[in-house]
């Protein structure tokens, strides 16, 4: 093989390559842990880890998260979206959803093939439920979950975040979620946290609250 074609060769696998990912979604935050949405796959990244599409978790607390993208490290907060490149939702199915008498959005809906009750919560992280209602469902999630702390209004509380196959809202069914065990008795119902809404359209109509596929 003549020479300038083996530099080139060479040129190719030395040179850096830049992440490919579109959009990336801080959707949890945890000590030295965070759930990151890339381009519609949720990773649950550990401080120093990197995800298979080469995004690295610097360090993360209960209120940012430092990544390292291409070689810049930046700070992100929950929610936060990173990325040029963002497509148009499209129209796909609506859930429709009425406030009861307490001005709670209720709605059935199923984990793994079980059915639950939802209560939307926009200010729960993932979607999070009670020990009870986890072996209810069928997640061994001692055996399989990661264990992790979480801070709530009665203080601190041991969790096991846990990957979800399947949920299901209405008619609208997302894959890979991730889920938060509470290992107590709280919360008392099973919480639709931004683990699923960040995945979905959520828009008022007066007080109604509709809930739409991208």
């Amino acid at each position: 093989m003549p020479i300038k074609n083996i530099i080139l060769i060479l040129l190719i696998f030395m040179s850096p390559c830049s992440i490919a990912v579109e959009k990336i979604v801080i959707v949890g935050l945890f000590k030295d842990k965070a759930i990151v949405e890339l381009d519609g796959k949720q990773r649950v990244l550990t401080a120093g880890k990197t995800s298979p599409e080469g995004v690295t978790l610097v360090s993360a607390n209960s209120r940012e998260a430092v990544l390292e993208i291409n070689g810049e490290q930046k700070t992100y907060t929950l929610g936060t979206h990173i990325g040029s490149s963002y497509n148009a939702a499209s129209e796909g199915i609506i859930v429709t959803i009425a406030p009861d008498n307490g001005g709670m959005y209720n709605v059935n809906g199923s984990i793994n093939g079980f059915q639950v009750n939802f209560v939307v919560d926009t200010g729960a992280t993932l979607i999070s439920m009670n020990r009870n209602d986890a072996k209810r469902i069928g997640l061994n999630y001692k055996l399989e979950g990661e264990e992790s702390t979480s801070h709530t209004a009665g203080g601190i509380s041991k969790i096991y975040l846990v990957k979800l196959k399947k949920v299901k809202v209405g008619d609208i069914e997302l894959q890979d979620v991730a889920g938060a065990v509470h290992d107590s008795d709280f919360p008392g119902v099973i919480l639709l946290g931004n683990s699923f809404l960040s995945r979905i359209d959520m828009n008022r109509d007066g007080r109604v609250l509709q809930l739409q596929k991208k």
